[in-house]
This record gives structure tokens, sequence and C-alpha cells, in this order.
């Protein structure tokens, strides 16, 4: 199964709607993501991302509740585990 998972945007990279890309926290684990496919994207939208690309933008409380349904599931299991780890103490 492909999921998609909810990230807020914390930085944008570029101004050119082709190439724009952002900086997406996940959790607080920070990945570069291509905004292609969502031009509407701002600085602090939550957007659904899958491979690489944010495909739609979503309310902060859509994002939560996937959040939940992923943690559920297990799937968060790793995320939480990395970003424990790279918490300072």
């Amino acid at each position: 199964m492909c999921l998609a998972v909810p990230g807020k945007v914390v930085e944008i990279i570029g101004d050119d709607p082709l190439l724009r890309s952002a900086k997406v926290s996940f959790a607080g684990v920070i990945k570069l993501v291509s905004l292609t496919c969502t031009p509407d994207a701002r600085l602090g939208d939550f957007v659904l991302v899958h491979v690489g690309v944010a495909i739609s933008v979503i309310d902060a409380q859509e994002a939560e509740e996937t959040f939940r349904y992923l943690r559920a599931m297990g799937e968060l299991d790793g995320l939480d585990a990395a970003v424990a780890a790279a918490s300072p103490p």
C-alpha cells in the first residue's frame, strides 16, 4: 500500500512554479519536497507528500487526523524513534 504523509512547509525554495521545492517537517524530521503539483502551497501550510512530491495542501486538522491514524497503525514507530533520538536531552 502506498501512503501520502502530511508534513508542514517550513521553508520554500525557488520561485518558478515548475521547479519550486520546500523543506517539509514530518514530526521534526525535515525533508526536501517538490511543490510542482501544489503551486498554491505557502509557508506554514500542511501538505500531503507521496514519494517526495507534495500532492495536495490540507488543513491542520486533517494533518493531525492522518497522523493519529498512522500512529494507531504503527506506521510512525520508526519516525517517532528517529525524532526522539535526534531531540536534545
